[in-house]
């Protein structure tokens, strides 16, 4: 393999392995909808969270007509996170397959129109820098689960090779001890025959001195 199919293997797995951030702010008109897709992998964990930035002094509460609706969705249009009239938010998810997710948020229909700042953040990869913050804490179990389940296997596999080893140098032990015993029954088999063979010999030369035929 070239050095240039070479670098585009490197950077195909670099882009696969990356984790994929999507940080924006734009507007939103009432009534209005803004819909931003993202290309997730299947078992990939992504966190994202939003709010209508302010537009007078932080210390002062939203307009009445800041409300947004956001709906996250998946590939085949399942409903993974949904709030109604609200001013900020926070989801996040293990996705179920591979595809593109969607996230809309809509302005809440106002009179007179007002535009909203909305200050979306959309990560995924085990490397979000809102992990702690936005996941919870029962997907944290299910993955501290999971982790303990993966961290048994691998024992148990550990273990069953070391057994498997123990086993094979058993065998290995009892193959050589065997055929160490099969090479002195064979001498001792060999030793049998030869006397055996002498004994014969001897008696047949008796009998046919007996009969004064030799």
């Amino acid at each position: 393999m070239d050095l240039l199919c070479w670098s585009s293997v490197c950077l195909l797995i670099l882009t696969f392995l990356s984790p994929k951030t999507l940080s924006m702010r734009y507007e939103v008109h009432s009534g209005q909808m803004k819909c931003i897709s993202e290309d997730i992998h299947a078992k990939s964990m992504t966190v994202g969270k939003y709010f209508i930035v302010n537009p007078n002094d932080e210390h002062h509460p939203l307009p009445d007509s800041h409300k947004i609706i956001v709906q996250v969705m998946s590939p085949q249009g399942t409903m993974l996170h949904e709030a109604d009239n609200t001013e900020s938010g926070q989801f996040s998810f293990t996705a179920s397959e591979t595809g593109s997710y969607l996230a809309c948020i809509t302005a809440v229909d106002h009179k007179p129109e007002t535009t909203l700042t909305i200050d979306f953040d959309w990560r995924s990869g085990v490397h979000s820098q809102d992990w702690s913050k936005v996941v919870k804490k029962s997907q944290v179990e299910m993955m501290e689960s999971s982790v303990k389940s993966l961290l048994d296997t691998m024992v148990s596999i550990h273990e069953e090779m070391y057994y498997l080893h123990e086993r094979g140098e058993e065998m290995h032990e009892l193959n050589r001890s065997t055929n160490s015993k099969m090479a002195w029954l064979s001498f001792l088999s060999l030793g049998v025959c030869l006397s055996v063979a002498g004994f014969q010999f001897w008696h047949l030369k008796s009998f046919f001195e007996k009969k004064k035929l030799i």
